[in-house]
């Protein structure tokens, strides 16, 4: 019988080869995306307020958002990035989303 303990990586715990959370959260990816297309530019402000909002929910420290509403051809895109000072605030944001 082989010990599955041995086959663990060096990230990995032997007790139960479970993933050390600082291989996951490194605070590399820091930055949440949105894109979507909506009918009305009205539609793209009030979504870009709820995000917003969410965003200053979860922050620690201010986070910084890009956004831009561009008008096409059936409507307008909204497009933001929300960079938080952590990776954890990231990730609870955009749990938060679904």
């Amino acid at each position: 019988m082989v010990n599955s303990l041995n086959k663990c990586s060096t990230n990995e715990t032997a007790a139960c080869c479970c993933v050390d959370v600082g291989t996951i959260i490194d605070n590399e990816d820091c930055k949440a995306s949105f894109s979507r297309a909506f009918a009305e530019r009205q539609q793209a402000e009030s979504m870009l307020a709820r995000l917003t909002e969410k965003a200053r929910a979860v922050e620690s420290d201010p986070c910084q958002i890009d956004a831009r509403i561009d008008p096409q051809d059936n409507g307008f895109v909204l497009d933001a990035d929300f960079t938080f000072c952590c990776q954890a605030e990231t990730l609870i944001f955009q749990l938060g989303l679904r």
